[in-house]
């Protein structure tokens, strides 16, 4: 049997050690206003923030773990964003952040602080979700407000996407009812340039 290192560590005095730095990070108190604002402080309990969303600023309060999904649903009343999937993979809660699509239910609401964030109903006069209504790229409803932002994204990007781009292009987004002809038909339409609505 070998013997044991003597070098004075051990398991206990290990989590003795992680114990103390863990009451001292409790003991942190809540942010003031200015430190809530600024992305690199550390924040604990509730605190209120300010959220640019849709061109607006908003006071809302978040704990830590408070999701933007959380935020714009229950707070600022803005459900076009689906809590469809809590890992984000169905794409029903997609949104822009700065302009990229991102999906809200797996963003923190402290992480967005400074940036703006724009959702399907931030969108609602632009050509896409009149494309959508016109090509009957939806069912259920519950995936498309996260297509409807997810094909602006892209166009943004491409905006002379080919067809198979765009079905490339939304891979990331998820329609169990199977209306993902229709939602292609319609960003094509966008890009050909055609008026809907």
């Amino acid at each position: 049997m070998a013997n044991r290192p003597s070098d004075n560590f051990s398991r206990r005095s290990f989590l003795k050690g992680s114990g103390a730095a863990a009451a001292a990070t409790a003991m942190v108190h809540n942010a003031s206003p200015a430190e809530a604002q600024d992305p690199t402080s550390v924040v604990s309990g509730w605190t209120t923030i300010t959220l640019n969303v849709n061109g607006d600023d908003h006071q809302v309060k978040v704990e830590p773990r408070t999701t933007l999904l959380e935020v714009l649903r229950y707070q600022l009343n803005l459900t076009g964003a689906k809590p469809v999937s809590l890992d984000g993979s169905s794409g029903a809660s997609t949104v822009l952040v700065d302009g990229k699509p991102m999906t809200a239910a797996t963003l923190l609401a402290l992480s967005v602080r400074g940036r703006a964030v724009q959702t399907v109903e931030g969108i609602e006069q632009d050509q896409v979700p009149a494309a959508f209504v016109a090509h009957d790229a939806q069912q259920c409803g519950f995936c498309t407000p996260g297509f409807v932002v997810a094909v602006r994204a892209f166009l943004n990007e491409h905006p002379n996407a080919s067809e198979e781009q765009i079905r490339n292009g939304l891979n990331g987004n998820i329609c169990r009812c199977g209306t993902y002809a229709n939602v292609i038909e319609a960003a094509v339409s966008v890009v050909k340039g055609e008026r809907h609505g």
